[in-house]
């Protein structure tokens, strides 16, 4: 088999001559599953690490809260064939594997502060187990100057190794939104960057197996900024939307109409909360701006204004439900949403329920999840989440919750039933013409 450090085109041209290579993918959440997925299905043999059981048992059992139907059944037929397997010893995945992707993120603290250290004990173990020849790509999102400082330096002091010479060293960023399912890799464009030619050629050979969309940069620090920008422009937008929602709100018109006759590809955003905690990428840049002295005071508004739309969230929520003569402290509040940790979810249910209100949670990715049976307040249906409740709050863009059967809802509902919709997908005119109280951020009605 030739060295992965001469790889060439021809080389992995077909599945037959990729079944010749190991990659090892560390770290098996919703990257690594997706990297794991992308690689199995290009031909490779596949490992993916890691030391929590619970993940391993998703990915073998191809169940996982953050993937799409279609990307379960593919990792059931490659675990299935044995393309794809799991392992718990990140040494043993290393040593066996001729490409390696570090499919984690690093870590904020309290402080929204980046928290390296564990990253950097993973580092440590991949470098004691890193054989010669071998392609590492960090797939995670990494901190302004990380890449070429505490990655590089500890792969080659507890290997031994030499980058560009022993070993060839990447930066493939992947990033998406945090609530997005992905399909497919195929369905992102990919940046690859590396500070030598070999490296950054390599990695591309490699990548285009399982993507064409591939943009490369011989800057890796360049293609860290890439993303940390990427992000706080997102939430930039984002914070605008959701400024002009809440006016809408005050002055009674509806903002998604308005959008609409304004929109086109590159102005078309939308006010939610859904993705108020996924937002680690501008905390990164905001360090690094601290670091050197820079000023970035848009973003740092823009983020400031997008943490407090869950206060928002919870205002619309109280005021819903005074208008049909309840209160927050007793209500029972049924919520649509997704417990994935990155979102605001899960932040607007420990705040109404601090206020005292029962919840009542579904998370259609969860209903034959074992953490079902260790979390009181999720449900395994629709109906059994909603009964008795005197609101229901929507925080999810699923399809399913687009298409409810209203005139259910409405009788196994305490009256007056109450609808509050966080994400947009309810048609107002419809809700209330159900006989709901309806409120909706962005959407501005005639208050009695």
């Amino acid at each position: 088999m030739p060295s992965v450090l001469g790889l060439q085109t021809q080389d992995i041209d077909s599945k037959e001559k990729r079944a010749n290579y190991t990659v090892g993918i560390v770290g098996c959440g919703q990257i690594g599953i997706l990297y794991a997925d992308a690689f199995a299905e290009a031909g490779y043999k596949v490992t993916c690490s890691d030391e929590s059981p619970n993940l391993l048992k998703r990915l073998t059992k191809s169940k996982n809260c953050n993937i799409t139907p279609e990307v379960e059944t593919r990792l059931k037929k490659h675990i299935n064939t044995g393309n794809l397997t799991t392992s718990n010893i990140r040494k043993n995945t290393v040593a066996q594997s001729d490409i390696i992707v570090l499919a984690m993120n690093v870590k904020m603290d309290t402080k929204k502060k980046a928290d390296t250290s564990e990253l950097e004990g993973v580092y440590k173990q991949v470098g004691t187990a890193l054989k010669q020849g071998s392609l590492v790509i960090y797939g995670g999102i990494s901190s302004f100057g990380i890449t070429e400082t505490l990655l590089k330096e500890t792969l080659e002091n507890t290997s031994g190794l030499k980058e560009n010479k022993d070993f060839l060293l990447a930066y493939n960023p992947l990033y998406f939104p945090k609530t997005q399912l992905i399909k497919s890799l195929n369905n992102l464009e990919l940046i690859i960057a590396s500070t030598n030619k070999q490296s950054l050629y390599v990695a591309t050979t490699v990548l285009k197996t399982i993507t064409t969309k591939i943009k490369q940069s011989d800057h890796v620090r360049s293609a860290e900024l890439a993303i940390l920008f990427k992000a706080a422009q997102q939430d930039t937008c984002k914070a605008l939307a959701n400024e002009l929602a809440i006016f809408c709100e005050k002055a009674g018109m509806d903002y998604f109409k308005i959008q609409k006759l304004i929109s086109d590809e590159k102005t078309n955003f939308y006010p939610d909360i859904i993705e108020e905690e996924s937002r680690k990428e501008v905390y990164l840049l905001f360090e690094s701006a601290e670091n050197l002295n820079a000023k970035l005071r848009l973003p740092q508004l823009s983020r400031q204004i997008n943490e407090e739309i869950v206060k928002h969230a919870i205002n619309l929520t109280q005021e819903a439900l005074r208008s049909g003569d309840k209160s927050l402290r007793r209500a029972r509040v049924a919520v649509f949403g997704t417990s994935n940790k990155n979102t605001a979810t899960l932040k607007y249910i420990e705040a109404v329920a601090a206020k005292g209100a029962k919840i009542t949670f579904y998370d259609t990715s969860l209903v034959k999840n074992e953490i079902l049976d260790t979390t009181p307040i999720l449900k395994r249906s629709l109906s059994e989440t909603i009964e008795g409740a005197d609101c229901l709050v929507i925080m999810t863009e699923l399809d399913q919750f687009k298409r409810l059967n209203l005139k259910k809802l409405k009788t196994i509902m305490k009256s007056p039933a109450i609808l509050v919709d966080l994400v947009g997908i309810a048609e107002p005119e419809k809700i209330q013409a159900e006989g709901f109280i309806y409120r909706g951020i962005g959407r501005g009605i005639d208050k009695p």
